[in-house]
């Protein structure tokens, strides 16, 4: 049986397994911020299911500053049984509460703030005792779970609440103690009994409570009045719990239930005491007295250890003072039963010491002294009561102290309220406040922008004398200081006035200074100037008047002063900052940080909703407000802050940072956000009650639902007048209208198709489908065209958009799903089938279905995840049969891996299904159309125009046609949706969150300042405020809307760069090797693809017609060659795939020449050292299909040597061979990898020296040395100087922590050099002269640009976009890479490898855009969270890598790095890079050729623990022989030779085998 050691512990154990809702109150949201918190955390974590429920307890985290007892209401009103678990601190605020909770069975446990130096104050408890809580008292470990217990027994029998509270810390000083309740709790809490009285009991505020003890009069009382008290030392127990009437407990239906007495409390509680004593043979009593029945003198303790006062007290010297006394405790402290009280002390008892550990400020008497005197005073013969205050008490003076209290107690005239003990009080668990790592960005960019004109009143960590660090930490407390500092401030200013009048200063010139600055003092735009020249002034002037001044030169600056507050301040409960600080008109500025996730606040319960501090701030007409939302929109946080602080009066920034607990990592937070503000949860704005009346006072910053707002306001509607006046019901409203509506299209979508097929012939038949890729969704609307066809009434619609309700009416129909994620149904049908899977009345007798699965039967290629493949489909199936539904045909299973695909299992199925309906027969059948192809779109897009111009003017929609999505690639432009926002949009009835990604074609990367700035502007003004640079060496811009789309494609233009074949069927962007070193040598490279860049872009005119045309609808061309409508070298259908053509530099292989269409490694002649030439390779490229094993990736294949006036001929020669030789039938198969193949190097390499006239020459020698970026500074041969970046993935953005984007534009504005991007996603500072050196440093610096103090693998690690807006990214990329680099570089440091470069490449799908398949360790997204792990690509970029593992998420891919690093750092050759290392000791084979990339693969076996895999059989299990197995522990090494097969015990650990 499990130990208690603590208190908290036995608590929250009661609390959990007692409760179906646990509100555990804590100062964070941090599993540590609570004494119960780590407890129910291990408890819900493990799923401990309740004893009482037999269901999982739900643990609410809510912080102390949040208005706790809020989250109590919802719960307790459906019925649940509630429990709370806090310290005492937030119970005084919490009284508004307490009464009403006070009528509901909760009970609130309470962990009394105290420490080993100083004691709990318990007049928390006492403040509250009149609030109708029953009260219970723990004095021991065991006591604290047995009256936990009968807390919860108590309040479920009586229908109220009750309060149980200790003092952690003494407590946990006793022995641990079995956790033997569980037997307990299912005896004692009747679950249906006690809800039942819940339902039906309506208990009154004063009930509780006996007026006097006098009056009371309880059978059981009455009983034990009789005995005469123990004469042993023994405490003194009450046995008469089972004489007690139970009467008073029930209800009765036909009257008005009996209000709950004192005596119904008492009475039930013996009763609960009685059931624990027989189980466990521990009694318990109201009030417990110890000592001879015979006592003259008693002390009644409360707070005080009374086992240790107890021991003292029973081992008294016969000279002692206190000898021969008692010692009483109470347990039952409310209600406070004065009859019992008296009957519990012997008669003899004639004075009595009130012992009370509650700190008294304003009253002269104790409250337990008050309840004493209540109870035994005024009759003649009554002891005498005196009061005494209980201080820190060490264990060496206890006799001293109780020496003191009896010779006070026993004299003639006794002094009352002596203090016992050292004074002071704790608040040990009210720690001082502590700021969640996260809100750190806000309050980052507050020291940013304001440096040292910034005073936070109440910021953490301040020192104020005799003020706790809580309370200096409170707004309320802030505001009152801000106010003394600007009259302080206010003073000062008149005292400069006075000194420039009347000041005796060495000399006159002070005085002029001073006098400008008092003119300025309240100026924030022009004070600080002046300050600054009055201080130097009187810093020169040695009079007293000077240095008197001096002492307050802070005061000479006008600062911009904050208060920081939580949400907390959204309540109504005590939280009235935010009125003061309006009401006074001051000018100070509150930052009010949000972190209500919305998902949470979504479904919040109306009691837990906030005021609108902003819509509140806003009505008082005086005040600046701001809505923000720092990872929204950082550029809005900065000029809401910078507007804030120039207002003249009260300024409100409500910033939003959205997180469940403060450890949640900041892609969580992203999200969140996102979601949000998109939802119009949370929007962002700002509002400037002193703007002119030609500003708009009220500016919308929140740019994707603006339109959508300004309809919405526009509309005179009835719901929007409800919500003004009733902004309490919004939520709710506005929720349940939006699903009405959304049921109302699904019904009348429905319906309007059934009629319009009533007249026609034949059964009916629905197909309904769940696609993610569309395959799915294209065969649906096949089958429903093959059945309209045949005679058929079809309908053919998504399985979310049916009314599922509708499903037993239906007499065919036919299920068509894909299959996602880890055996998962497609987003638009997981609805339904959870609809399904859950209904228990839905009746399909008379329907009858086939079902027909789209999966990949090697997708998950482990055993135990063979149960993925088709599983939703086969799922269906068999919920369809459980339903009582009719099989037309058994469910078909399509399989990826079958010679046709899905295509070969669906042709069985569907003559099956047309039988089963009767019409396989039919004749005359039309010839279906084929399928519209990419080469269809582009041969009828004349020339690339299609219609995008006329769904750019569609402002119904956000998106464009699907054939215009093919078509704007070509002109560099992606449409895209926010995935992060996919489900809550669709939740709320809105299309996808669609907006464009724009990449420019920049040849070589090459940018200058003034063409930074310009795409700075275009990122922030008309994207996403981020920019990113690609892996294909130019500008990418996310976030786009459709009607910002021509006005960004038209400010790139004038940029003089174009986006035209950036993307799309054509050659796109000339890669280039940066190269800085050699500045001369790389010009004249660059010159080469600038060359082949121009030479072999389209001739379309389309582009310039489409985004270059002004407002008169006439041409407007900047930059590029627009010529005519033909295209002499692409021909109408262009490329049957992107082409894409890099140059590398030997020996920097920083543009992985092997991985292109046509790589071009440029030769140097070793006497002048200028361009020679360059080696020509082709065929190489990186897209893949997962499983598809016709698909791989390919590096290029050498051809020969070109001079490089040829350069550009031979690129076009070669692409032209592409052009008419590729695959377009499928376009899998159409990148020229394939075509070379197909045909053979050599013949391909003959057709290209025949369209060239030439033979291709020898080619020449060159090596690499590696293909990532040297970091740092470098000198070029002219003398210059060119700083290389790390850029972690190309993100360019602001963030709290690093203002890169700022800091990049800031050094723009004044670099006279280049920017070169480079192929691995960072940035080079290049051509800085000698005279601009310094400046660029500093400016580095400043904005910590000049750090590349990294791991080496971090400086070698890349990843793509993938999520959030990336269509075909299947995991995340770019935001995760770098928390997984961050946890390898502990075992890299462990093990001497933290400079040393791994190349590590990581890409959201199998595309490969990241290039992952050159990389030494790569992952490839696979599904959500899951990744192929790939080893053994080449260091220089001249070798693929090999799949390693298939589907591994992070803990597998942790177990198996760390183990191959600890390896490598042990067992590598002198140079030996990690890839060629894991192929020299068998991890992994080399893939000699693209072909051969399936074969060999590691996917089947298993994970070697460490070191060389076993020896394997051919059918993947250990053979008996062994090549080498090592394991490295911390201290050990063991090795395995051949011909051993047992299992190894590492020392000190269990035993593992191979």
């Amino acid at each position: 049986m499990a130990s208690i050691s603590s208190a908290s512990e036995a608590v929250a154990r009661i609390a959990y397994q007692a409760s179906d809702v646990v509100v555990s109150v804590q100062s964070s949201l941090s599993s540590a911020s609570s004494p119960f918190a780590p407890h129910l955390h291990r408890l819900s974590a493990a799923k401990t299911p309740s004893i009482v429920s037999k269901k999982q307890t739900d643990v609410l985290p809510v912080r102390a500053n949040a208005d706790p007892l809020l989250s109590t209401y919802s719960p307790l009103r459906a019925g649940s049984l509630v429990s709370v678990t806090t310290i005492s601190s937030i119970l005084v605020q919490s009284i508004p509460h307490l009464y009403k909770l006070a009528q509901y069975p909760v009970v609130i446990h309470v962990a009394l703030a105290s420490s080993s130096e100083t004691p709990s104050d318990y007049s928390d408890i006492t403040a509250i005792r009149q609030c109708g809580f029953t009260f219970l008292h723990s004095e021991t470990l065991r006591e604290a779970q047995d009256l936990a217990l009968t807390a919860h027994a108590l309040a479920a029998r009586s229908g109220r609440g009750v309060i149980h509270f200790f003092e952690e810390e003494k407590l946990s000083q006793d022995k641990p103690i079995s956790a033997d309740y569980e037997q307990l709790v299912e005896r004692l809490l009747d679950t249906p009994a006690s809800r039942s009285r819940r339902e039906t009991t309506h208990a009154h505020d004063n009930t509780i409570y006996a007026d006097s003890s006098r009056a009371a009069a309880a059978p059981s009382v009455a009983d034990s009045s009789s005995r005469e008290p123990s004469t042993s030392t023994t405490s003194r127990r009450d046995s008469d719990s089972k004489n007690s009437d139970n009467t008073s407990m029930t209800s009765v239906d036909s009257q008005p239930p009996k209000p709950v007495s004192s005596e119904d409390i008492f009475k039930a509680t013996k009763e609960i005491w009685a059931a624990i004593g027989q189980v466990t043979g521990r009694t318990y009593t109201a009030f417990e007295y110890t000592g001879p029945s015979n006592a003259k003198a008693a002390l009644l303790a409360f707070g005080a250890d009374a086992g240790v006062l107890g021991e003292e007290m029973g081992a008294a010297a016969p000279h002692d003072p206190f000898v021969n006394t008692g010692l009483l405790t109470v347990r039952l402290y409310r209600p406070w039963l004065g009859l019992v009280l008296r009957d519990f002390l012997p008669k003899s008892i004639t004075k009595i010491a009130v012992l009370e550990q509650v700190r008294r400020k304003t009253t002269k008497w104790g409250p337990l002294l008050m309840d004493v005197l209540t109870s035994i005073g005024g009759n003649a013969g009554a002891p005498q009561v005196v009061g005494y205050q209980l201080g820190h008490l060490e264990r060496s003076t206890i006799k001293q102290a109780l020496s003191g209290i009896f010779t006070n107690l026993m004299s003639e005239t006794p002094i009352q309220n002596l203090e016992v003990g050292r004074s002071a009080i704790a608040n040990a668990l009210q720690e001082a406040p502590e700021q969640p790592q996260l809100e750190n960005a806000y309050m980052k960019i507050l020291d940013q922008v304001f440096e040292n004109k910034l005073h936070i009143a109440n910021r953490l960590g301040a020192k104020d004398a005799g003020v706790s660090a809580q309370t200096a930490a409170s707004p309320e407390y802030g505001f009152g200081a801000l106010l003394a500092r600007q009259e302080r401030r206010k003073k000062f200013i008149g005292e400069v006035q006075t000194a420039a009048r009347e000041g005796d200063f060495t000399t006159e010139n002070p005085k002029s200074w001073l006098s400008a600055w008092a003119l300025k003092a309240e100026d924030s735009q022009k004070v600080n100037e002046a300050a600054d020249q009055a201080l130097a002034r009187l810093t020169t002037d040695a009079s007293p008047t000077a240095q008197k001044l001096l002492k307050s030169k802070s005061l000479f600056h006008k600062e911009s002063q904050w208060l920081v507050g939580s949400d907390a301040w959204a309540y109504d409960l005590g939280n009235s900052g935010v009125h003061h600080v309006l009401a006074s008109g001051k000018n100070i500025n509150m930052l009010i940080i949000d972190s209500t996730p919305h998902s949470e606040r979504a479904a919040a319960d109306a009691e837990r909703r906030k005021k609108d501090i902003g819509l509140y701030a806003m009505n008082f007409g005086n005040a600046y407000v701001a809505s923000t939302a720092v990872y929204s929109s950082y550029t809005q946080v900065l000029e809401a802050m910078i507007e804030a602080d120039k207002f003249d009066g009260p300024s409100v920034v409500l910033a939003y940072l959205p997180y469940h607990k403060e450890s949640d990592s900041p892609l969580a937070v992203l999200q969140e956000t996102k979601r949000a503000v998109d939802s119009g949860y949370w929007p962002l704005y700002r509002w400037q009650p002193a703007v002119g009346d030609a500003e708009p006072r009220f500016q919308l910053d929140s740019e994707r639902i603006k339109k959508e707002l300004e309809q919405f306001l526009a509309r005179d509607s009835q719901l929007t007048q409800l919500i003004r006046r009733q902004p309490e019901f919004a939520s709710n409203l506005s929720g349940s209208y939006g699903s009405e509506v959304r049921d109302l299209q699904k019904r009348k979508a429905k319906d309007a198709y059934g009629k319009l097929l009533e007249s026609l012939y034949g059964a009916p038949m629905t197909v309904l489908f769940a696609s993610d890729n569309g395959n799915a969704e294209n065969l649906a609307k096949r089958l429903g065209n093959r059945g309209k066809a045949r005679g058929l009434k079809t309908l053919v619609m998504a399985m979310d958009d049916y009314p599922i309700e509708d499903l037993p009416t239906e007499e065919n129909v036919i299920f068509v799903t894909s299959t996602a994620g880890q055996g998962e149904f497609p987003q638009n049908g997981h609805a339904m089938w959870q609809g399904l899977k859950d209904s228990t009345d839905l009746d399909l007798a008379n329907v009858r279905f086939s079902v027909f699965a789209l999966g990949d039967s090697h997708y998950w290629p482990r055993k135990e995840d063979k149960v993925y493949y088709n599983k939703p489909g086969k799922d269906l199936h068999a919920r369809l049969l459980a339903l009582a539904g009719t099989p037309l045909a058994e469910c078909g299973l399509g399989d990826d891996q079958d010679p046709d695909g899905y295509q070969t299992g669906y042709a069985d199925w569907e003559p099956k299904l047309w039988q089963a309906l009767g019409v396989d027969n039919v004749e005359g059948l039309p010839e279906e159309p084929p399928p519209i192809t990419n080469e269809d779109i582009k041969i009828q897009s004349n020339f690339l125009r299609g219609t995008i111009a006329e769904g750019l003017l569609d402002t119904s929609t956000g998106a464009i046609s699907a054939s215009d999505q093919q078509l704007t690639k070509f002109h560099g432009t992606y449409m895209q949706d926010d995935r992060d926002l996919r489900d809550e949009r669709k939740a709320q009835g809105l299309e996808p969150a669609y907006s464009f990604m724009i990449r420019c074609r920049l040849a070589s990367g090459v940018a200058t300042p003034k063409q930074w700035i310009q795409m700075d502007d275009i990122s922030t003004n008309l994207g996403n405020e981020t920019m990113k640079l690609t892996t294909r060496q130019t500008f990418q811009f996310h976030g786009i809307v459709k009607g910002k789309l021509r006005p960004a494609m038209q400010e790139i233009n004038k940029a003089l760069m174009t986006t035209l074949a950036a993307c799309g069927d054509v050659n796109r962007n000339v890669m280039c090797s940066s190269l800085p070193q050699h500045s001369k040598y790389h010009s004249q490279v660059h010159k080469v693809s600038q060359k082949i860049s121009d030479y072999l872009l389209p001739a379309t005119h389309a582009y310039h017609e489409i985004w270059l045309k002004d407002e008169d609808n006439k041409k407007t061309q900047v930059a590029g060659d627009a010529i005519v409508d033909t295209e002499p070298m692409y021909g109408p259908t262009y490329l049957p795939r992107k082409f894409k053509i890099t140059i590398a530099i030997p020996p920097h292989n920083d543009t992985d020449v092997y991985a292109h269409d046509v790589g071009l490694i440029a030769i140097q002649d070793p006497e002048t050292k200028l361009l020679k030439g360059f080696n020509i390779l082709a065929g190489g490229g990186m897209g893949v299909t997962h499983n598809n094993k016709k698909t791989y990736p390919r590096t290029g294949s050498m051809f020969g040597f070109c001079t490089p006036d040829q350069a550009h001929i031979v690129c076009e020669k070669i692409m032209l061979v592409q052009r008419d030789n590729g695959d377009r039938k499928n376009r899998k198969h159409a990148r020229l990898k394939y075509t070379i193949d197909d045909m053979g190097v050599d013949v391909f390499k003959g057709k290209v020296e025949e369209l060239w006239g030439q033979k291709f020459g020898e080619p020449a020698a060159f090596k690499f040395d590696s293909n990532i970026d040297t970091f740092g500074w470098q000198k070029d041969e002219n003398g210059k100087s060119h700083f290389t970046m790390f850029i972690e993935n190309g993100r360019i953005e602001d963030t709290a922590d690093f203002p890169m984007k700022t800091g990049l534009r800031e050094i723009a504005k004044v670099h006279k050099g280049e920017f070169r991007l480079t192929g691995n996603q960072h940035l080079i500072l290049s051509d800085v002269t000698e005279a601009d050196l310094s400046r660029m440093k500093e400016l580095l610096k400043k904005y910590k640009l000049d750090n590349t103090n990294f791991s080496g693998l971090r400086l070698s690690s890349s990843a793509c976009v993938a999520f959030p807006t990336c269509g075909l990214a299947m995991a995340e990329s770019e935001r995760y890479l770098p928390e997984l680099v961050s946890k390898l570089e502990g075992t890299l440091e462990e093990n001497g490898l933290r400079q040393d470069s791994i190349v590590m490449r990581m890409t959201g799908c199998p595309n490969g855009c990241a290039r992952p398949w050159l990389a030494e360790v790569a992952l490839v997204g696979k599904s959500f969270g899951a990744y192929n792990l790939m080893l053994g690509g080449g260091y220089h970029g001249q070798r693929i890598n090999k799949l390693y593992r298939s589907s591994v998420k992070e803990d597998e891919i942790l177990e198996i790095l760390k183990p191959l690093i600890k390896r490598y750092a042990l067992e590598r050759n002198q140079g030996e890079r990690f890839g060629d290392f894991v192929i020299r000791i068998g991890v992994i084979k080399p893939t000699t050729e693209g072909k051969y990339f399936h074969e060999d693969s590691q996917s089947k076996r298993p994970i070697p623990f460490c070191g060389a895999a076993p020896a394997l059989d051919a059918g993947g299990c250990a053979a008996p022989s062994f090549v080498l197995v090592s394991y490295f522990g911390d201290t050990d090494c063991v090795s395995l030779r051949a011909g051993f097969n047992g299992p190894i015990a590492r020392p000190g650990g269990a035993a593992f085998g191979a």
